[in-house]
């Protein structure tokens, strides 16, 4: 991981071992409570238009920072869990999307990909 985000994962073990959380911030626990904290974000967006998506009002704008803030604690607390490093696991998913979705063959389609080999 990155400093910053070796940085945050430290500062939320240190949440949890103050308040004795560690046996509640299990895997399971915690990527259901990150997949609550996503559906809080789109709940944000759910009845505005694209237009108004690209460039929500400022109470709106910042709800969706708030959700952000939660996504993100939520990742990096369940990735510090797993023991899984985050911006390795981007970079290879980037670079399995590289490989997946050839520019020349996929530039302009949003068509998906057959299924990668390791079936991501």
């Amino acid at each position: 991981m990155t400093t910053e985000l070796e940085h945050l994962a430290a500062r939320l073990r240190e949440f949890a071992r103050a308040r004795e959380w560690e046996r509640f911030h299990t895997p399971k626990n915690l990527a259901m409570a990150l997949a609550g904290e996503v559906g809080e974000l789109v709940a944000e967006f759910q009845w505005l238009t694209a237009e108004e998506s690209g460039n929500p009002d400022p109470d709106t704008l910042a709800r969706m920072r708030t959700e952000l803030g939660d996504v993100t604690l939520y990742l990096v607390r369940l990735a510090d869990v797993l023991g899984v490093d985050l911006m390795a696991a981007a970079h290879a998913k980037i670079d399995d999307n590289e490989r997946r979705y050839d520019a020349d063959l996929y530039r302009g389609s949003a068509r998906k990909a057959p299924p990668s080999p390791r079936g991501t």
